[in-house]
């Protein structure tokens, strides 16, 4: 199995940044070529993808955080970061770290394993 450790939220004003990182464990994790990313999530609304990295460190990216938001890989392959850029109110929610064993890691219906989530709250 695969444990997700995330750290990095907080509170921010709008036009500030934010690194979150997510750190994957687990005796079979590297087995298998898995994607990891970032999800997001408000109450009452569906989760959603915002950034997803491959194994082979390939990106892809939601169209409202494309060139605000940076995911990527870090020297311990096992880390993930998402550094956050220019955010806005409308970027305040709970973030989720995720992981997808054999998909692209962008539909929440694949993803195999959640971080416990962090709040980020973007203040106007």
């Amino acid at each position: 199995q695969v444990q997700l450790v995330q750290s990095g939220g907080g509170l921010v004003q709008a036009g500030g940044s934010l690194r979150l990182s997510c750190t994957a464990s687990g005796r079979t994790f590297g087995n298998y070529p898995m994607s990891m990313g970032w999800f997001r999530q408000v109450p009452g609304k569906e989760r959603e993808f915002v950034a997803a990295i491959s194994w082979g460190s390939s990106t892809n990216y939601a169209d409202f955080v494309k060139d605000r938001f940076t995911i990527s890989r870090g020297n311990v392959q096992n880390t993930i970061y998402l550094q956050m850029n220019n955010l806005k109110p409308e970027d305040t929610a709970v973030y989720y770290c995720s992981a997808d064993r054999g998909s692209r890691g962008v539909a929440v219906s694949t993803i195999d394993y959640w971080g416990q989530g962090t709040q980020v709250t973007v203040s106007s």
